[in-house]
């Protein structure tokens, strides 16, 4: 029998193969230092790994009753571009009608769709990463501005530091993973031990 829920480690596997996860010494625009950073997309260019990923994050959806009674009057909406494959594979293993996704703009997160008060189903948040939960809460506050009622929320991978829920709703995902930042190279160094050469990288 296909187990429709890969398991963390065949989740990072398939990250791992692909490049989407690496290890060294990595700089984030906010200047932190880690030891891991992921790239998603590079693991989204195989059909096969975005349906694999996710349709198991459907399925941990379906078996929630709050989503599976709504079912197929949902939204799925991404929180930004990075995103959208996992939305779009999630909307269609779901069955759900609706699918939007918000961008950066002037500073601001909107949706790139034009939306009025009313016009969203109650919707599930889904997103590629969930490094800090800045971007699913700022979608969630936007949601919730136009009236939207927020009944699911996941990731295929979230960081160990980042929020278990937002809005209330728990935040479900296929793989947790812990990586530690640093505010230093010297204070990366000495804890990782390595005289590894930084690479800056971009979220």
């Amino acid at each position: 029998m296909v187990n429709l829920i890969p398991s963390a480690e065949s989740v990072m596997q398939i990250l791992q193969k692909t490049g989407a996860f690496r290890q060294g010494h990595f700089v984030y625009p906010n200047g932190k230092h880690a030891s891991c950073y992921f790239q998603m997309p590079l693991a989204f260019r195989f059909y096969d790994n975005s349906r694999v990923m996710s349709v198991g994050l459907s399925r941990m959806f379906r078996m929630e009753k709050a989503i599976s009674s709504r079912l197929p009057k949902i939204s799925i909406i991404s929180p930004s571009p990075g995103g959208i494959p996992v939305a779009f594979a999630v909307r269609e293993a779901l069955g759900a009608e609706q699918i939007y996704w918000a961008e950066i703009e002037g500073g601001m997160r909107q949706f790139r769709q034009y939306l009025k008060e009313g016009e969203i189903h109650p919707c599930i948040i889904v997103d590629d990463l969930i490094r800090t939960g800045k971007a699913i809460q700022e979608t969630a506050d936007l949601i919730q501005e136009l009236g939207g009622e927020i009944i699911g929320c996941g990731a295929i991978v979230r960081f160990e530091d980042a929020p278990a829920e937002v809005n209330g709703v728990k935040i479900l995902s296929l793989a947790q993973f812990d990586c530690n930042f640093y505010e230093t190279e010297e204070e990366w160094k000495a804890a990782e031990g390595s005289d590894v050469p930084a690479e800056t990288v971009r979220f």
